[in-house]
């Protein structure tokens, strides 16, 4: 396969030798373009960017013809629909085919009805500018997993096609090392276990998840007690074993163990709050978001196979919660 550069964009040729004869061409394009997905090469081929001896194909299922001279011109990537902003985040690695950051409370992931701008999508779009190959025919990040706006910590960016589907998968199939810091009310028993229970949407509030009974998808939480303060907190290191949505907010929540802070899933005062004095207990009522960080991320390189691994320690506004309750992160050897 030789590439050359045309308006911005590779065009990627080669001739079919004789045991590539009666493949699929997406299936033979694909093999041949690890930069591009498979179901990309697909949309491609339908949209008549591919040809053979000049003639243009679209059918992604055409069998290959040996000795044909192939070639697949993807169009230039189009800008990014998000406008790019200059907004600053704390980035700890990043190289050509991803980017570690360390998300701070408060940024919003992607834009969304509400909150078109001051995401991190737009300060992504900015900090990479035209060093984004493109995903999907548009210059914008891979947004491999997702954090909620007032939930801190490690992310992973994907900056090419390759790079997202293999971080994906890898999400996907929970082949990575990730560890979440949650201050819970109360002291849960046992100090450590599992927590299962399918969620899905809570039938009386629909902006709000569950554990439910039916309808529901899968989940389970795995979680450890790092220490605790006169049995009122709880510092817990939990780990999901499926992704859900909200899914550490709603299994504590569920066992009457909420997230301090918490504004969808703690709507009363707890009674483990009872026995504290009155400042402890106002910081811990007063702090303005669900207590969550994520706090180390490990996988393996997209391209190259190099294990990575990223910790961070909790946020300010959380570590002088954590400092205030003499509560001490008790990282793994």
């Amino acid at each position: 396969m030789s590439d050359e550069t045309s308006t911005d964009a590779i065009v990627h040729t080669t001739l079919a030798p004789p045991e590539a004869a009666g493949q699929r061409i997406d299936r033979f394009f694909a093999a041949h373009i690890p930069a591009l997905t498979r179901s990309r090469v697909k949309s491609l081929i339908e949209a008549g960017h591919a040809s053979r001896d000049g003639i243009r194909i679209t059918a992604p299922s055409e069998a290959v013809r040996a000795g044909a001279l192939y070639r697949l011109s993807p169009p230039a990537p189009v800008p990014a629909t998000p406008r790019a902003e200059a907004i600053p985040f704390p980035i700890l690695y990043e190289d050509s085919d991803l980017l570690v950051l360390d998300k701070p409370p408060g940024l919003v992931v992607h834009p969304a009805p509400g909150n078109q701008e001051g995401t991190l999508v737009n300060a992504l779009l900015a900090h990479c500018g035209d060093t984004l190959p493109g995903i999907g025919g548009e210059r914008r990040p891979g947004i491999v997993h997702r954090l909620d706006k007032d939930t801190s910590g490690v992310m992973v960016v994907a900056k090419t096609e390759q790079a997202l589907a293999a971080l994906s998968a890898a999400f996907a199939a929970r082949d990575l090392d990730r560890a979440y810091l949650a201050l819970c009310w109360g002291l849960p028993n046992p100090a450590a276990g599992e927590i299962e229970g399918a969620i899905g949407r809570d039938p009386r509030e629909r902006k709000r998840m569950a554990v439910v009974a039916r309808g529901g998808k899968p989940a389970l939480t795995r979680y450890r007690t790092l220490g605790h303060h006169q049995l009122a907190v709880a510092l817990l290191e939990v780990r999901l074993a499926t992704g859900r949505t909200h899914q550490i907010r709603v299994h504590l929540a569920s066992r009457g163990h909420p997230v301090v802070g918490d504004p969808l899933y703690l709507r009363r005062i707890p009674a483990a709050a009872r026995p504290l004095d009155a400042p402890t207990r106002g910081a811990l009522l007063d702090f303005p978001r669900q207590a969550l960080h994520a706090t180390r991320l490990g996988f393996a390189h997209p391209r190259t196979g190099a294990p990575l691994s990223f910790r961070t320690p909790p946020p300010p506004d959380m570590q002088a919660l954590l400092d205030r309750l003499g509560l001490e992160v008790i990282t793994e050897t």
